[in-house]
């Protein structure tokens, strides 16, 4: 496999090891076919992240490096150029979207690009070709929901002017009354998210999700640990680890202070809501 001799992650692990973007380029030349496509859509996101950096300000000095456009791709993108050879015309029809109705939407109040395409990424990543891959974007689309509504119905906020989506989770999220929202019977998770919410400790609350989604990787690749579905559970894992090691026990919780800091200015709701984007941010 492409990772052939890398040893099981521990989510404790934050020594010596490859970070994301290190192996981002060994995966990138050794998939191929489908699995190379799988592969490119973990890694989207971060090019959606950089796009809007780009589309709000085109002198943008930073972007996130475990993007695999190249800002003058990403400038290409924009710009909608044909016949540049580098597969432009394979960029997912979702981001072409976003960039037509960007001109419409930009200054709009309470509109946010940042969201709108997360939003529309997850729409695309959801219908993977990789059932397992698919299920995995749609517990993080689902996660986030859930703490967005938990938080807003706890300061006694409108949940639907918070969760943005649409499907049966989002539909309960934004009519009903119960504590759980009515969805224990199809996501038994819920009550543990449930507590999650309820942690006072920023850090630790980052951390007891993260364990969360770490359980869940564990159980739904153990009987797969050679195909495309364990490589981008490693990946996945590798994500999480390449944060944490950013937060270790004695400056944890100074430098997430110093994060939200430095977010304040985009900030739209209370810090509750706010993640630690340590890796986009550092």
């Amino acid at each position: 496999t492409i990772l052939t001799g890398q040893a099981p992650l521990k989510l404790s692990d934050t020594g010596s090891r490859a970070t994301l973007e290190e192996l981002k380029a060994i995966v990138l030349e050794a998939a191929s076919g489908d699995d190379a496509r799988l592969v490119r859509d973990f890694f989207l996101k971060f090019d959606c992240q950089n796009l809007v950096r780009i589309i709000k300000n085109p002198e943008a000095e930073v972007l996130d490096t475990r993007g695999t456009l190249s800002r003058e791709q990403l400038q290409e993108v924009l710009q909608g150029e044909r016949g540049t050879g580098w597969g432009l015309e394979e960029v997912p029809q979702f981001i072409k979207d976003f960039v037509d109705a960007y001109p419409a939407k930009e200054g709009t109040n309470g509109y946010f690009p940042e969201d709108d395409i997360l939003l529309a990424y997850y729409g695309y990543a959801m219908k993977s070709a990789n059932t397992t891959l698919a299920e995995w974007y749609r517990l993080n689309f689902h996660l986030q929901s859930l703490m967005t509504a938990f938080v807003a119905r706890k300061n006694g906020w409108n949940v639907a002017d918070y969760v943005k989506g649409e499907g049966d989770v989002c539909d309960a999220l934004h009519t009903s009354t119960a504590s759980d929202f009515g969805l224990s019977a199809t996501m038994p998770f819920v009550a543990e998210i449930m507590k999650i919410a309820d942690e006072t400790d920023p850090v630790k609350k980052e951390k007891k999700m993260d364990a969360f989604k770490w359980a869940w990787l564990d159980e739904h690749t153990f009987f797969e640990p050679f195909d495309i579905v364990a490589l981008i559970a490693f990946l996945a894992r590798t994500e999480l680890l390449d944060r944490w090691a950013l937060l270790d026990v004695e400056q944890g919780k100074a430098r997430f202070t110093e994060i939200i800091e430095g977010l304040r200015g985009e900030a739209r709701v209370p810090e509750e809501f706010i993640r630690t984007r340590v890796q986009r941010e550092s």
